[in-house]
């Protein structure tokens, strides 16, 4: 203290002032530094708690669920549910809360061995340098064996990873090669038996109690409740993926929008109500080939908004491709541009011809016809040869259309289904023709609604989503293995793949593993 107020002696009153205001800004950073750690612990809580207490919520359920009406495939799917959603839930929370060492003393639970009638594959981790810190030549002692369980289409086998102790004689020094992390550290299951239960769940629509039978017809019955589990954890580990991917997607100027009904359960009432998987993808003249798809809860158009981050100055403002839902709507007023669907269009006059032998269908039909003739010719071409020829026989065409549908407008009556299909096709003319000028637009929203088909296929092997979360989690990994396919790649492979190299792959880099810039490990 002395030795401090000399230093203040030799100071004249500027350099005081000086010191004064250092101190005071270290003081205030300081302030500022406790406060966002006070506001960091204050989310991290409200996030543990609202976590803790949906836990409770389901597990809950879990047990009341057994009480409801449900019939046995309903029953089963809910409980695949519940317990991927905890095993979510519980890796969440272990995310948030720092590691805390197991109690002394705490026996771990035993896993049972993996039986020993299955093929057997020994992967070896053994140090590469075998010379001590000391000087001598380290020797082999033993060895740890940790047994993983791999599965292709078929066939389980045993990953055996065998670990080599290695000792100094002279210094007693003890090394052990390492073993890369995986998905699930403490698991039975190799990324290629978590990207088969994935793909075969969400691309194949098998639920897990069916792969639990076929497993069981393969060597092995693995509980519905432990495949649930790993569902729920892969789910939280590929979900920055796709959180990516959707970013990526945005930078696009067009994309393709869609949505399909999806039953969603409503536990503690035995009954579903009608939820919404949104879809979104880029063009067939993108650059980028992606597909993703956004669960909620309705209809509303509120989901689309937030999918595209409308309601900002960040706020996507390209064009999109869609039908004539209301929801779209508020979109176009805050800055994004609408594109309709010609085959929407058509499809109405189809109706007509098909249903009713329409001659206003019939002919409507050859114009339409004309206007594909012509995406036919234009669709390997160069952007600015699409756009020539689109306004060369295009816009001809168009305006023939037009013309013809405006004069039979007058003669048919109010109300009518004709009155209707024309209704149709000459209030959104503007967004109908709009890819006549854009050589970047599609003319329909086909390549969405191709999509969306397999999914609407899976329905009857899903019957409901048995939450919002599940459904969250689907349309993440759907995500993923569609883009996937989009890209050529073979689902599984890319699955498998990714979730080898997640655990250690940095999160600076995570865009390195979208299905679109993703190259097998045996590439490097």
């Amino acid at each position: 203290m002395s030795d401090t107020a000399t230093n203040l002696d030799h100071l004249d009153a500027q350099q005081l002032r000086e010191l004064v205001q250092s101190l005071m800004g270290r003081v205030e950073a300081g302030e500022l530094e406790i406060d966002r750690r006070d506001r960091e612990i204050a989310f991290k809580q409200a996030t543990i708690d609202k976590l803790t207490h949906e836990m409770a919520v389901l597990k809950r359920l879990k047990f009341a669920s057994k009480s409801e009406s449900f019939s046995t495939e309903q029953r089963n799917l809910l409980e695949d549910t519940l317990d991927a959603d905890l095993a979510a839930m519980e890796l969440e929370l272990e995310q948030l809360t720092p590691a805390k060492a197991a109690p002394q003393g705490k026996q771990q639970p035993k896993r049972q061995a993996l039986p020993s009638h299955l093929p057997r594959r020994e992967i070896h981790h053994e140090p590469r340098n075998v010379a001590c810190v000391c000087g001598c030549v380290l020797k082999r002692i033993g060895e740890d064996v940790a047994e993983k369980l791999d599965y292709q289409p078929g066939v389980f086998t045993v990953e055996r990873h065998v670990r080599g102790k290695w000792v100094c004689a002279r210094c007693e020094t003890l090394i052990q090669a390492p073993v890369a992390p995986h998905i699930i550290d403490k698991g039975i299951p190799t990324a290629g038996l978590l990207a088969q239960v994935l793909v075969a769940k969400y691309l194949d629509h098998l639920p897990l109690y069916r792969q639990e039978a076929i497993f069981g017809r393969a060597g092995l019955a693995i509980p519905r409740s432990t495949l649930a589990a790993w569902v729920g954890q892969c789910g939280v580990h590929l979900q920055p993926l796709v959180d990516a991917l959707r970013s990526e997607m945005l930078r696009s100027q067009v994309l393709h929008a869609d949505e399909t009904p999806v039953a969603m359960l409503k536990p503690g009432h035995g009954k579903t109500h009608r939820a919404y998987l949104w879809s979104y993808c880029t063009t067939a003249y993108d650059a980028l080939s992606a597909v993703v798809f956004d669960f909620a809860d309705s209809r509303g158009g509120q989901h689309a908004r937030a999918f595209l981050g409308l309601g900002g100055e960040s706020g996507w403002r390209g064009t999109l491709v869609c039908d004539d839902f209301s929801g779209y709507k508020a979109c176009f007023e805050l800055g994004v541009t609408e594109a309709g669907c010609l085959a929407h269009a058509r499809r109405k006059f189809h109706e007509l011809w098909a249903n009713h032998g329409s001659p206003i269908g019939e002919q409507a039909l050859k114009f339409f016809g004309e206007l594909y003739e012509v995406e036919r010719v234009v669709a390997e071409l160069e952007p600015e040869d699409r756009r020539r020829v689109r306004q060369e026989r295009s816009r001809k065409v168009a305006d023939a259309l037009h013309q013809w549908l405006t004069a039979q407008r007058q003669k048919v009556p109010e109300g009518s289904a004709t009155a209707k299909a024309i209704d149709y096709s000459l209030k959104r003319w503007l967004a109908l023709t709009r890819y006549i000028d854009d050589a970047d637009l599609p003319a329909d929203n086909n390549r969405v609604e191709n999509q969306i088909r397999p999914i609407a296929l899976g329905r009857q092997n899903w019957l409901f989503a048995g939450s919002l979360r599940a459904g969250q989690r689907a349309a993440a990994v759907m995500s993923l293995v569609h883009s996937a396919r989009l890209n050529g790649h073979e689902p599984h492979a890319y699955l498998k793949d990714v979730l080898e190299r997640l655990p250690t792959h940095p999160a600076s880099r995570i865009a390195e593993l979208l299905p679109h810039r993703w190259l097998p490990t045996s590439a490097f």
